[in-house]
């Protein structure tokens, strides 16, 4: 059973990343707009969101974010939780994953190609690291506890409810 607070706390962490990345995406293509941060030398947002390496194969990186944050929203939902369908566990381990490989690539890019960090930027890192943690923890669990077709529809017990004692709803805080 997956606790209520893991849903709770993927779902908000997944709206974070996507309410940055919505900001990021925005000022990169918007001129009027100014990027609201330090631009001392190490702390320098400017610096880094128009670095050489602010492009993945000629993708803004915050574009690259709104959509990973965007699919992360959709699979950390609490109806994307108790789903219990295999492929959208599968998507959110993945997509998680994903995420964390490329944080592990914008951090070396950030501390050692450009020599400087953002602080917008920090901020969907840590809630990448916080969902990669939570996901692969409890995604892990949920896969070994996930129903079977006949758990699902209560198949033997005679009452239409599940007997599974691992079903996947949303469960206590615990």
């Amino acid at each position: 059973m997956i606790p209520r607070w893991v849903v709770r706390s993927t779902f908000g962490l997944a709206l974070v990343a996507l309410a940055v990345s919505v900001y990021l995406t925005v000022v990169h293509f918007t001129t009027t707009i100014a990027l609201v941060c330090s631009a001392t030398d190490v702390i320098n947002c400017e610096r880094v969101t128009t670095s050489a390496q602010s492009r993945f194969l000629g993708i803004p990186v915050a574009v690259l974010g709104l959509a990973w944050s965007a699919g992360m929203v959709v699979l950390c939902s609490p109806g994307a939780w108790v789903s219990g369908r295999p492929w959208i566990r599968t998507a959110r381990l993945a997509l998680a994953g994903i995420g964390m490989a490329f944080v592990l690539w914008l951090l070396y890019a950030e501390l050692l190609l450009i020599h400087a960090i953002c602080l917008w930027c920090t901020v969907v890192h840590v809630a990448t690291f916080a969902l990669f943690v939570l996901v692969f923890v409890y995604g892990w669990a949920q896969e070994a506890e996930a129903p079977t077709a006949a758990d699902r529809s209560g198949v033997g017990d005679g009452t239409g409810t599940s007997t599974h004692p691992g079903r996947t709803d949303v469960g206590s805080d615990a």
